[in-house]
């Protein structure tokens, strides 16, 4: 999905609250300097920055600086001066008073449209064979329990006309970042001995949770408790090694590697193939990456199946239904 949409939907937003001039590629580009500024001083602090902080950060950047220089315009036509001529201390009070003019309330309501067009936009350009692929994994196993673990507050459940009657549940990062700030701790202190467990675990307490729910109604309607092997089996899909593959693998999961054809125009694993020439949207820092990808090669040996087309992801969770059935039996 391309972030252009979403962006315009930023920039339209900010229109509408008096903020002109914005182009939709500010908020990436802003969300990248704010990263890199912070990474020099807090490496940590910058690492842990939840996506919807830095967008946050941003949008407020964006505002403040148009505020300033509307004030320092201002001023300058009062004292029939340039703004090049204003002393530092006009300055500085023109930034201050440019950062007490911008309201939370406005800059929330802007990443809500930004949000919101995000949600659209990924239903607009969901891939073709998706609702059919997720149709069939639910024909052929009537008790799988599906749930979404996300690094930021893309949500299927959110996705009403497409993705959210086939979904059960949805975790984010964002959700505990206590536990997100711990883990880029030791992202950097450690590199790939950074674990994911915490997600993940929430993850399957939630299962457990929904599990349970649903072996309660078919007791109250006179059924058995079911027992079969799918029902016991977590298999993580994903197309970040480091976090899908590694991460899941952590917990016990069965993990499928999204690594999907040149057709579908999957930017995220274009991040480690050049790191001179990231995606437009990426907002990772190089020594991030640099991290990410030695996770990468050690997630690696976790692998249980690759899959790049779609409609073979449901072949691909049979084949390890089937192995996992083969070694209980043995």
């Amino acid at each position: 999905m391309s972030p252009t949409t979403q962006n315009n939907a930023f920039a339209n937003a900010m229109h509408k609250f008096g903020y002109d001039g914005i182009q939709p590629s500010d908020i990436d580009e802003t969300g990248k300097q704010i990263r890199e500024e912070m990474a020099q001083t807090d490496p940590e602090k910058a690492a842990a920055l939840s996506h919807t902080d830095l967008r946050l950060l941003a949008i407020r950047r964006q505002m403040e600086s148009i505020r300033l220089l509307r004030s320092l315009d201002e001023v300058a036509k009062d004292w029939a001066t340039a703004v090049s001529d204003l002393t530092p201390v006009v300055v500085e009070n023109c930034k201050t008073f440019a950062k007490k003019e911008v309201s939370s309330s406005v800059v929330q309501a802007v990443y809500n449209a930004w949000e919101m067009e995000r949600h659209h936009s990924a239903e607009r350009h969901l891939y073709s064979e998706v609702i059919d692929v997720l149709k069939q994994i639910k024909e052929e196993h009537p008790n799988v329990i599906i749930g979404a673990v996300t690094d930021g507050k893309a949500n299927p459940m959110l996705m009403t006309f497409t993705l959210a009657p086939y979904f059960d549940f949805c975790l984010s990062w964002e959700d505990d970042q206590a536990q997100r700030t711990q883990f880029f701790k030791e992202l950097k202190s450690t590199g790939s001995d950074a674990e994911l467990r915490w997600i993940y675990e929430a993850a399957r307490d939630k299962y457990k949770e929904l599990a349970e729910t649903r072996g309660t109604l078919k007791k109250d309607r006179g059924a058995t408790s079911a027992s079969s092997i799918e029902e016991k089996l977590w298999i993580h899909v994903g197309d970040d090694l480091a976090y899908d593959v590694g991460g899941a693998s952590a917990c016990g999961a069965k993990t499928i590697h999204m690594e999907l054809a040149d057709k579908y125009g999957q930017t995220a694993r274009l991040r480690f193939d050049n790191m001179n020439k990231l995606p437009a949207w990426s907002v990772t820092t190089k020594s991030e990456l640099e991290k990410r990808k030695i996770m990468n090669l050690a997630a690696e040996q976790h692998v249980d199946a690759r899959v790049s087309f779609m409609s073979r992801l449901p072949e691909a969770i049979n084949d390890i239904l089937e192995d996992s059935s083969a070694d209980d039996d043995e």
